[in-house]
Formats: C-alpha cells, structure tokens, sequence
C-alpha cells in the first residue's frame, strides 16, 4: 500500500510528537500508545512528511527532523528521527503569532524568520509539486486568519484536510459545502487529546448523565508551559478555543448548565511544566432524595505525545476517505477525534462509528 503523503502546517511540539511517534513505531516492539495499528490497510509507520511550514528561524530551512526539536519546542524526546529529507519551509504569518511570543525569554520566544512569505500560489504550487494528500494544521490557538489562507490553500490543491485546531472550518456548514464541492475529505475541528482533560471531562460528565446523578456546576482549568500555553496568555486569542472546550462538555450533559456554572478553558502558563498539562477538573451535583456530591480530579499529561496520539489516526481515516471518493467532513471520525465535530455524539458512540467507517472502507478496498 501507498505511503500517506502529507504536510504539517506548524512545526511545533504536536508536529514533534508526531513525527517522532513515526521514527518510534518503526523500531518498536509492540504497538502500545496506539488505538489502532491497522487502520484501513495503513500502519503508523505509512505516514511520508512530505512539506512543512513555520515562520521560527530556527526551524526554516533546516530539516524537518531537525526542526522539531529546535526551540521554543519543549516536548518530550521518545525517538531518534533520521533525516526527513524535507526543509521546512517559511509560511505565512498572519495572526500566526501573538505578538507578546517576540519578547519572551530567548529559550521560549519565537524568533521571526526575515525569509519572504509565500502567496497562496506559492503554497498550492508547493502542495501540488510534493503530492501531498492530508495537509494537517497544527497552528497556534487563535490563528483564525492563518487558518483559513492554508484552508483555501488545500482546497485550490486537492488536499485532504485534519484540522487539529480551534478554527471552525469543518463544522462550518459553508466551508464543509466547500470541501464537498472539491471532492475533499476534512476531520475536524480541534483535535481531542487522546487521555486528556476534555475526554475525562466528558467521561465524567456522561457517567453522572447515564446514572441519574444531576450535574449544577463544574470547571475545568489547565496550566502548561508550552508554546500553547504561552499563545494563550493573549485572552484575544481564546475566544474558539473556549467554545469548543466547553461545548465538548456540555454536549454529553442531561441539561445544558446556565454560562456561570460552567467554567472550561486554558487558566495560566507555568513556564518550568514545559510541555506538561495540570487539569484540574471538579463536578458538583446531587444524588437519590438532592443529597449534593461533588468529585475533584488532578491529571497530568504530557500533552502533545497526547495529541499525536490522535492525530495519527486523523490522517489514515482522511486517507482512508481520499482513496474511496469520500468527501466534506467525516461525520464519525470527527466526532471522534475532535471537540468541535460537525455533530456531537458521546464518546462512545462516536468510537462506535468510526470503527463502521473504518471497516466499511477497508471493505470496499477489498471488493
């Protein structure tokens, strides 16, 4: 079976992540960390990074596999990358950056690059001349401008789109209508960590839903000290991510909870975590006869291994719908795989369709 040809947008500590968890399941023994090692006929190891983009000195022009451990990237290092053979190359700023991550510490700021940035038929010209097949966005909280030029960008190239970010683009109807015109697939949008503070958050709240236990207030706050965290700290920038982590929550719930019951969303960054996520989730509710009950929980996660893990079946499923015609959003698999889906469903029954979409098309492939 063919490799999956694709290009990252944002060569940040995901970007790491992911491209070290390829390096990783190549010399590795077993396949745990993954929900699926099969998926459709593609492993893992069948993912080809192809183009990538960031506007970091430090990252443009030098090797991908370089590239991604070069600062303010601070994840953690599971794996050794042997050369990409891919440069990254200098993208388009826009509201990619907020301007405070100029003039943080040397170690943590992004350094500008005063490389020329490319025109949009720059970058579908690039897209077009290295194959790419999923182009996979990996943008900063915020980058709503940004988004939309690397969207526009794979639409004109016929490419495959894994939006792991807070820019509503397959759950906007006019946009998904977009994709389906051109034929394209897109999963969407922001990507659900794969053990992180929102499914736990769901989890939670749909066990207090499926037990009768009613939910009156509940929060989730989250410190880090990434790149992620540190865009955060401009509150302008939050505005979809807030959305989008709130809604994942109050979607599985028996009863919306009124605005001031319900606080979700990034609280402050701690540069010493580096890439550690603290979540700290409470719910409060009542039992049988209104006695209250409440539940506290503390998880610490590191938190783009957690994205990667995924991420790398976005890709295969946007693969799995390229090779079978499928086009606009993967309903299932963006249910799945993202807060900010097209359609809301549990988390079970979102795994649930995925698994049919996934075997269904590796039936078709078969006949």
């Amino acid at each position: 079976m063919n490799k999956i040809r694709a290009a990252i947008v944002g060569v940040g500590n995901c970007a790491s992540s992911i491209v070290q968890g390829v390096a990783y399941y190549k010399v590795a023994n077993d396949s745990a960390g993954l929900m699926h090692w099969d998926l459709g006929g593609y492993s893992p190891t069948d993912m080809e990074f192809v183009l990538a983009y960031d506007i970091d000195e430090r990252k443009v022009g030098t090797d991908l596999a370089q590239a991604i451990f070069a600062k303010p990237n601070c994840t953690a290092v599971f794996a050794e990358v042997p050369p990409a053979g891919v440069k990254v190359s200098m993208g388009k700023v826009l509201d990619g950056m907020a301007d405070h991550m100029e003039h943080m510490p040397p170690d943590r700021s992004f350094v500008r690059s005063k490389a020329a940035e490319p025109s949009r038929t720059d970058v579908v010209a690039a897209l077009k001349a290295t194959r790419t097949e999923v182009l996979v966005n990996f943008l900063p909280v915020g980058s709503e401008d940004a988004t939309r030029f690397y969207i526009e960008c794979a639409l004109e190239a016929g490419v495959g789109v894994v939006n792991c970010m807070p820019v509503f683009i397959a759950s906007d109807p006019e946009w998904e209508a977009k994709f389906k015109a051109r034929g394209l697939p897109i999963i969407g949008d922001d990507v659900k960590a794969q053990f992180g503070a929102t499914i736990v958050h769901r989890a939670l709240t749909n066990l207090m839903r499926q037990r009768g236990v009613r939910m009156d207030r509940t929060y989730q706050l989250n410190t880090g000290g990434n790149t992620d965290f540190m865009n955060m700290m401009d509150r302008g920038r939050l505005m979809s991510k807030k959305i989008s982590k709130t809604e994942a929550v109050q979607s599985v719930m028996a009863a919306r909870l009124a605005d001031e019951n319900i606080h979700v969303g990034p609280s402050d960054y701690v540069p010493w975590l580096n890439d550690n996520k603290l979540c700290f989730l409470r719910l409060e509710g009542a039992l049988f006869g209104n006695v209250p009950m409440n539940i506290e929980v503390r998880l610490s996660v590191e938190d783009s291994p957690n994205s990667a893990g995924v991420v790398i079946d976005a890709i295969r499923c946007c693969k799995l719908a390229l090779d079978r015609g499928l086009s606009g959003a993967l309903i299932g698999p963006s249910a799945f795989f993202c807060k900010h889906p097209p359609l809301q469903f549990t988390d079970d029954e979102a795994s649930r369709m995925t698994e049919v979409f996934i075997e269904t098309q590796s039936r078709v492939a078969a006949q």
